[in-house]
């Protein structure tokens, strides 16, 4: 669901060169000078728009510092190809048309002789291009109906903010690799929260550093000086040491300036991810801020943007104290069924989630616009809540300024363990689904917080395939076929009313043995997903795992709402009371869905599986 006409306007390209464009010759309007055995300078003579740059994947970072007319307009960090070129990408050369453009490269690769370093790959596959021989990046893995880059690396959603009629995403992006660095802010919207644009790059690094995660908001009353409705970002400025910077934009997010004071907020340790949101209440701004290493979060006050009071902390020595604490949110809402409203403070960590690597923690509480004070349990205790109970759900945040008071939010649909080293290669990573925030009480009388999927994602419905108003789930599994077009992908619906101490099982699986595993355990109110023969999972010895999820009945009844895309499979349980989010990479689609049980008297009501939209 990519707009590729759009996608080349913003001057950015997927795809991989034909190979009669690779066999180019790289003297075709460049010029190559080895001065060593690690530096080579690339002189740019033709008037091309791109140039396109030989990417091996398991090779160091090469330094490429861009000289324009003799000075250094930007450094970025490319895996040069050393003995095989795995994909390219473009380094748009637009903005210096008509000036001398000259790359000067280092190599970390150790070799013997200039003679050795001119055999590197690179230097044969260097191209200019003016107009990008485009395929449509159909990898296998590639997400069918979830937001993804079209090309590069990605991980945090950053600065969501909702104007005019559309979604604004931006996101961590590295343009130059499908591994982490470059760190950038990329830019997607949407007005349905399924078809995506993939907008130019809003942010880039400046001296001050990489740009790391931060938002935005609308400055409805011109607060920070930059005029009425303007967008305000905050990231983190990440150089030798983490700071706050500040941009602002008049056309709706599209183009941003950065704040010539920057940066606005600096302290004497790690600190990164700001997230910030006006206070009615208290008629100022409020500021949230990740103090990493020391496992707090840091609230701050501001009256205009730029100028930040420190008010308080909170978090040292509560919850999981695990990895680092990153990107925070915090907001409020009702809580469903009461007259009570409570606010929420999500802490995403890495490590230290409950089936390890990262994972979304979460507090609720009071907030008073200076302190968050948490609720505690029964024993007086601050409980550790998970607001997904799979692997891959990390770094969610949500909208400022989304429409009917919603609370809307997005993560990053991987996890640090192994983010790298998923089996797709010219993009990495999506985002999960749009999600609706919301809370309700459990049976233990906690408050917690419910993940739902977004109203519109209703719409992503093609041809109802099945349809069964109930099916006795007996000893022996009943098999269902998937839908087989668009790759398998597709919704299941369905609820399960178990009788007795039954244990019920649901399985996606193909025809060459890859199968996942869901089992509702009523008596231990659990249900629980096993991936571990789901496909390829050698990549990394933390991907095969079980993840279980607490459901929040009492009953033995839960409703499921299952979304399977190409290489991910989401479960929402009981409107999102609870939800696991997992990547799942089968050597074939699946195509077969089974229900079973132990004691065979359960029932499966209310099944239905829904075909879903890829265009």
């Amino acid at each position: 669901m990519t707009n590729i006409k759009r996608f080349i306007t913003a001057m950015t390209a997927i795809g991989i060169l034909t190979s009669a464009s690779l066999s180019s010759a790289a003297s075709d309007g460049l010029e190559i000078n080895h001065l060593g055995v690690n530096n080579t300078l690339v002189r740019v003579t033709g008037g091309d728009q791109y140039l396109m740059l030989p990417v091996q994947e398991n090779i160091d970072d090469a330094r490429i510092n861009v000289l324009v007319d003799g000075k250094i307009a930007e450094t970025i960090y490319v895996r040069l190809a050393k003995s095989k070129t795995d994909y390219l990408v473009p380094f748009d050369l637009s903005p210096y048309k008509g000036k001398k453009v000259t790359l000067d490269v280092v190599t970390p690769q150790g070799r013997s002789s200039v003679r050795e370093a001119k055999e590197d790959a690179c230097w044969k596959g260097l191209t200019l291009t003016d107009t990008l021989d485009i395929q449509d990046n159909e990898q296998q893995y590639r997400p069918a109906f979830h937001h993804a880059p079209l090309y590069g690396w990605m991980n945090d959603p950053n600065g969501m903010f909702y104007k005019d009629g559309v979604w604004h995403l931006y996101y961590q992006y590295n343009p130059y690799g499908s591994k982490w660095q470059n760190m950038t802010w990329a830019h997607s919207t949407t007005k349905d929260l399924i078809n995506w644009n993939h907008e130019p790059i809003a942010i880039r690094p400046d001296g001050l550093g990489s740009i790391f995660s931060g938002s935005s908001v609308i400055d409805h009353e011109g607060t920070a000086g930059f005029g009425k409705d303007a967008v305000i970002a905050l990231f983190t400025s990440a150089g030798t040491s983490q700071m706050q910077s500040l941009a602002h934009s008049s056309d709706n997010g599209m183009t941003f300036t950065k704040y010539d004071g920057n940066p606005i907020l600096t302290l004497e340790s790690e600190a990164r991810d700001p997230n910030m949101f006006w206070n009615p209440e208290t008629k100022e701004w409020n500021l949230v801020l990740a103090h990493a290493l020391d496992h707090e979060m840091l609230f701050f006050t501001s009256p205009d943007l730029k100028t930040w009071t420190l008010q308080s902390g909170f978090g040292k020595g509560l919850g999981c104290q695990d990895g680092v604490w990153e990107c925070p949110d915090l907001f409020q809402l009702p809580v469903e069924g009461t007259n009570e409203k409570k606010w929420v403070l999500i802490c995403n960590i890495n490590p230290g989630g409950p089936f390890g690597g990262s994972a979304i923690q979460y507090f609720t509480g009071d907030w008073d616009g200076k302190t968050f004070k948490a609720d505690t349990d029964a024993q007086g205790n601050v409980p550790t809540k998970w607001l997904d109970f799979g692997k891959d759900n990390y770094a969610l945040v949500s909208w400022s300024d989304a429409p009917d008071g919603r609370r809307t939010a997005i993560g990053w649909m991987s996890n640090w363990q192994y983010a790298a080293d998923v089996p797709t290669k010219q993009f990495r990573s999506a985002n999960t689904l749009p999600r609706e925030i919301g809370l309700f009480k459990g049976p233990d009388g906690q408050i917690y917080a419910s993940s739902a999927p977004s109203p519109e994602l209703s719409a992503l419905r093609g041809k109802l395939t099945l349809s069964k108003g109930s099916v006795k789930a007996g000893k022996n599994p009943v098999s269902f076929a998937l839908p087989a077009a668009n790759n398998g992908i597709c919704e299941i619906l369905l609820d399960i009313d178990v009788t007795g101490k039954d244990v019920v099982t649901l399985t996606l699986s193909n025809k060459v043995g890859n199968k996942v595993d869901m089992v509702y355990d009523s008596e231990k109110h659990t249900l629980s997903f096993d991936r571990r023969e789901s496909g390829i999972v050698d990549f990394s010895e933390n991907f095969p795992a079980v993840t279980v999820s607490p459901t929040f009945e009492t009953n033995g009844r839960i409703s499921l709402r299952i979304f399977v895309d190409k290489s991910s499979i989401e479960v929402f349980g009981n409107d999102g009371q609870f939800v696991m989010t997992n990547l799942v990479f089968p050597v074939e689609p699946y195509s077969s869905f089974s229900v079973s049980s132990t004691g065979g008297k359960s029932k499966i009501s209310n099944l239905k599986v829904y075909s879903l939209k890829t265009k």
